[in-house]
């Protein structure tokens, strides 16, 4: 029996939905991610909260999903935040220049800032 390699956990509470990922987001996972993401908006979500607490690893196809459902997001009126990444995915969306998705998690509010 092999373990799946990404699992998606969603919870609604009105127009806002968390959507914990767990284990590795890349180009045979990032599918997944896509659909899971494009559902909440086709159900209405307005506001996606994405926990990448428990991510092991994300590449640039992870990034590619999130820079696109963010742009529908928007089209929406609605909002994709992605919180607690692990330090190389956070480095992922800053040096893409995509930490604007980041919600903050530093003490005070602030943004992690550009190395």
């Amino acid at each position: 029996m092999t373990l799946p390699r990404l699992n998606v956990y969603r919870h609604d509470r009105g127009a806002r939905s968390l959507v914990t990922l767990a284990g590795v987001i890349d180009p045979l996972t990032a599918p997944l991610v896509r659909a899971a993401l494009e559902q909440c908006l086709r159900d209405g979500i307005t506001l996606i909260d994405v926990d990448l607490t428990p991510v092991e690893r994300c590449d640039d196809s992870g990034l590619r999903v999130f820079l696109d459902v963010s742009e529908h997001a928007a089209e929406a009126q609605g909002f994709l935040h992605l919180h607690h990444p692990s330090p190389q995915t956070e480095r992922l969306l800053m040096d893409a220049g995509c930490d604007g998705l980041l919600h903050p998690m530093r003490p005070g509010g602030a943004r992690p800032q550009r190395a």
